[in-house]
């Protein structure tokens, strides 16, 4: 069998179905591609699909789903309580059966370039396939945003540029190891409490190792929500972090992005028993063969 490779493709945009249509067919589009799911977020605008496959069938869904973004999303009329800095926001790769993180790397590098030749859409590298140490961590670049970076000349992209592209911004490509994508909605509407909580777990400010949090207002729901990313769910596991979080306030309920491993999910019966939409085909190794 050919390597397998993940690719979580992120993108500005989740409340225009059209639009998320339109994404969703320039994804499809490359033979051999699995889409194991997408989820939508109004409060967030912006729409996560997860993709598997042989390498060359991902690395063309990846570059054709940018060409898309790029052409339908508008970043200076975006609004949304993520942080964005494109149309295609993230598009990381991530090596499954028989990959290596080699691989991933040069597939992150024939992506960027062929989205700049295709879309003059320039890129960031991030994680695995990052070529400055000062921008290894996403957040690096993210947290300066679409407008931030548009003047930014000390900012410059990895490939193409120096400008952004003026309504489709930027990519950041990476590789990287399986994350786990959720949520923790707050049963309250205080943006404070859950900005303090996602301070106190996050790694950045002395919380858990391998954790990434943001407080996030859900307007649409009146909650407020811990979002984060754990990027290591064996030195940190997601019951660890839970536990925490539910110490701090009372939880509303969960959410998982994307198809985590079995593994992840050793010990998390609490969080998936509040998860919303879960079931266990979501499960990544349950999906795959589903599809396959």
């Amino acid at each position: 069998m050919p390597p397998l490779i993940e690719c979580v493709p992120n993108f500005s945009e989740g409340r225009d179905p059209k639009i998320i249509q339109a994404v969703a067919e320039a994804l499809r589009s490359s033979v051999g591609t699995l889409i194991l799911g997408q989820e939508s977020d109004p409060d967030h605008n912006r729409t996560v699909f997860t993709l598997a496959g042989p390498p060359a069938a991902i690395l063309e869904s990846a570059i054709q789903g940018a060409v898309a973004a790029a052409l339908h999303i508008d970043l200076t009329w975006h609004q949304g309580v993520h942080p964005r800095i494109g149309a295609a926001d993230i598009i990381p790769f991530i090596p499954l059966n028989g990959a290596t993180m080699d691989d991933c790397i040069a597939l992150a590098n024939q992506a960027a370039e062929q989205i700049w030749n295709r879309a003059h859409v320039p890129s960031y590298f991030y994680e695995f396939a990052t070529r400055r140490p000062e921008r290894t961590q996403l957040e690096s670049i993210r947290k300066i945003g679409f407008e931030g970076l548009l003047n930014r000349p000390d900012m410059p992209p990895d490939v193409g540029g120096p400008a952004l592209h003026a309504t489709a911004g930027a990519c950041a490509i990476g590789a990287r190891r399986i994350l786990i994508a959720c949520n923790v909605n707050l049963a309250t509407e205080d943006l404070q409490a859950a900005k303090q909580i996602a301070r106190k777990i996050r790694a950045s400010s002395g919380g858990f190792l391998f954790v990434k949090a943001l407080g996030l207002a859900l307007p649409s729901r009146g909650l407020v929500q811990v979002s984060m990313n754990l990027t290591n769910y064996e030195v940190t596991p997601l019951k660890q972090v839970f536990d925490r979080i539910r110490s701090e306030a009372p939880v509303h309920s969960t959410e998982i992005i994307g198809f985590p491993p079995r593994a992840a999910l050793t010990g998390a019966e609490d969080f998936l028993a509040l998860c919303e939409h879960w079931h266990d085909s979501r499960i990544l190794e349950n999906r795959i063969a589903e599809l396959s």
